[in-house]
């Protein structure tokens, strides 16, 4: 508690920092769209169960985590991979969807937090290219962009800072695939400009997410991943052990939210956000009346 009080003070987490009590639910979100999107569609949807919500959302995701083991932060959307490899140091290597689910699932109830039902989308991440670069260059595969970078065709990258550093980001990725790119031909930026870059022009290769609805709308392609190196990160609630506690219900209500997410309907929704440009509060209660949650 000591090292995040002062990471979460000020606008971000404005009036206590009191654990939430029976009936009153924090819930939290990282900084990119699909998160967003999810926070605001979980606190609309809770409020209109009866809930007393607060949302801290556009957090960094180590901040998130701390913020939830410290009893800060009830309830946000977290990816199984993320959980598994940068916050208990386990590798994913060869493991199922399923298989990482229920590792991180026990790993995680040691530090009193339970994750609920998982969805059916995998925000994995994922190299992707202009159709038209595709088409010109033979690149299909993550093992044909490794080839191109040995042969010293000049290719440019772009991604978020926290790719280029994690555990199972950038170092590791060229390990696995046997490359090396130079320092100088990666840029890294925020997740929305990577998109912008790539469609521009600016850069030939971008870090994209799975779910992401700029993919089809800007033309890109994403390279296959033919070594399997990237794992799951199947989308699920995750929730305090002692909030559940308090709210006995709240696991059955979140179980029926995320049973109605997949890869097309994050997507869609995204693409709502980022290429239709329509207000992410709109967007997710549009959701949640559509199906009949609001």
């Amino acid at each position: 508690m000591k090292t995040l009080i002062p990471l979460l003070t000020g606008a971000v987490l404005a009036g206590s920092l009191a654990t939430a009590q029976a009936n009153e639910i924090v819930v939290g979100g990282k900084n990119f769209t699909e998160q967003q999107i999810l926070s605001s569609m979980t606190t609309q949807y809770l409020e209109g169960l009866g809930y007393d919500v607060e949302k801290r959302a556009g957090l960094g995701s180590a901040v998130l985590r701390q913020a939830q083991e410290n009893g800060q932060i009830d309830l946000y959307w977290e990816y199984t991979g993320t959980s598994l490899i940068n916050y208990n140091d386990e590798s994913a290597e060869g493991l199922t969807v399923d298989e990482t689910y229920q590792k991180v699932k026990e790993l995680d109830a040691e530090k009193g937090l339970v994750w609920l039902e998982p969805s059916d989308a995998n925000n994995t991440y994922a190299l992707a290219m202009r159709e038209a670069s595709v088409e010109e260059t033979g690149i299909t595969s993550l093992s044909d962009l490794a080839q191109a970078v040995n042969d010293e065709q000049g290719l440019t990258f772009a991604m978020n800072a926290e790719f280029y550093a994690r555990e199972d980001g950038w170092r590791p990725l060229q390990q696995a695939y046997d490359f090396r790119a130079s320092r100088g031909d990666v840029k890294r930026m925020d997740s929305g400009l990577v998109y912008q870059a790539l469609r521009d022009e600016q850069v030939d290769v971008g870090l994209v997410f799975a779910t992401d609805g700029r993919i089809p709308a800007f033309d890109f392609q994403v390279l296959e991943d033919d070594q399997n190196f990237f794992p799951a990160y199947a989308l699920t609630p995750v929730v305090r052990q002692a909030t559940l506690d308090a709210n006995p219900e709240l696991a059955e209500q979140m179980n029926t939210l995320s049973g109605l997410l997949d890869n097309d309907t994050m997507s869609t929704l995204n693409a709502q956000v980022d290429v239709d440009k329509t207000p992410i509060e709109q967007v997710a209660e549009n959701f949640l009346e559509e199906n009949d949650l609001l």
